[in-house]
């Protein structure tokens, strides 16, 4: 039994999709792991209980939502094929990404100017899953940033005007790791 093209064109879109929500399982569920050991090591004696998340945080906080909100719009400029004003919420996107990554280096600058390192004798478990749990999330933001440039070159070729499945995966990424970051705030600011 042959397969006609729509029919392997489905079944590529379903495999592609299920591939991207793996990924993102996976993704959940090693931060689920990790704050799952913050809230059990919370209970430490040597927990700091007055420490403060970086204002930096909270501002970058703000920007990933800009962010996904940029990405949407970029999305709604591909579903209509005006190529231009995409490119120009994609580069908006990338350039509160950077912004982002900027405001998350000024906060570990901030914790270790407090004199809390990752490791080391001034170290504390706090501040280490603190440092952890904010640069694993860096790590999947730089692959997002990758995943930015692609789509930017993809969309300056036209690629999106009949297929435009490598889009959506794309912002369903791009929305997965801004909900991560907040996830990851909300969770800091509250379980100290």
């Amino acid at each position: 039994m042959e397969l006609n093209q729509d029919e392997i064109r489905l079944k590529t879109i379903k495999a592609k999709k299920m591939m991207l929500l793996f990924c993102l399982l996976s993704i959940s569920m090693t931060f689920a792991g990790l704050t799952s050991a913050y809230i059990v090591s919370k209970a430490r004696p040597d927990w700091l209980k007055d420490f403060d998340l970086p204002l930096s945080f909270t501002i970058s906080t703000i920007i990933i939502i800009l962010s996904s909100l940029s990405m949407w719009l970029a999305k709604k400029s591909v579903f209509k094929n005006e190529i231009k004003n995409a490119n120009k919420w994609l580069l908006i996107t990338f350039s509160l990404a950077i912004f982002f990554i900027f405001l998350q280096i000024s906060g570990f600058n901030s914790i270790i100017n407090q004199g809390y390192f990752f490791t080391g004798a001034q170290s504390t478990v706090t501040t280490s899953f603190l440092y952890v749990l904010t640069a694993l999330h860096l790590l999947h933001l730089f692959a997002g940033l990758i995943v930015l440039i692609v789509v930017l070159a993809n969309n300056h070729k036209e690629k999106y005007i009949k297929e435009k499945l490598g889009f959506e995966l794309a912002v369903t990424f791009w929305h997965f790791l801004g909900g991560l970051w907040l996830y990851l705030f909300v969770f800091l600011y509250f379980f100290r």
